[in-house]
């Protein structure tokens, strides 16, 4: 069994307590819950590299200052990429990962830290 990490003013919660801990530490340096999400996510790619990764794409909400916000990190493919090149399946069917630009996005947007 896994010792779990307690607060009192906030909460992290994660497959990993490396991540775990990565978040929680991302609160005591005064960051919020985006920062927190981010230092664990990084953590993760790390802590456990087979379900989860930078090559990967990220969709978060967050709400913030009252109203909410989508943020769809989902990789991109070029405009004028031709329709026979691009396959349902295999390798050419794979997008430039979006999840980093997506935490970079975050981090600016929302975060008090940066990445």
């Amino acid at each position: 069994m896994r010792r779990p990490t307690v607060l009192r003013e906030a909460m992290v919660a994660t497959s990993h307590p490396l991540a775990t801990r990565a978040g929680v530490r991302a609160l005591e340096r005064g960051g919020n819950a985006v920062d927190a999400a981010l230092a664990a996510a990084a953590m993760l790619c790390v802590a456990e590299p087979g379900h989860t990764g930078v090559g990967g794409d990220l969709f978060a909400q967050v709400w913030w200052e009252g109203e909410l916000h989508g943020l769809n990190g989902s990789g991109r493919s070029p405009a004028d990429l031709p329709e026979l090149i691009v396959h349902a399946r295999g390798p050419r069917s794979v997008t430039v990962p979006g999840a980093v630009r997506a935490w970079a996005d975050l981090a600016e947007r929302f975060g008090r830290l940066g990445l």
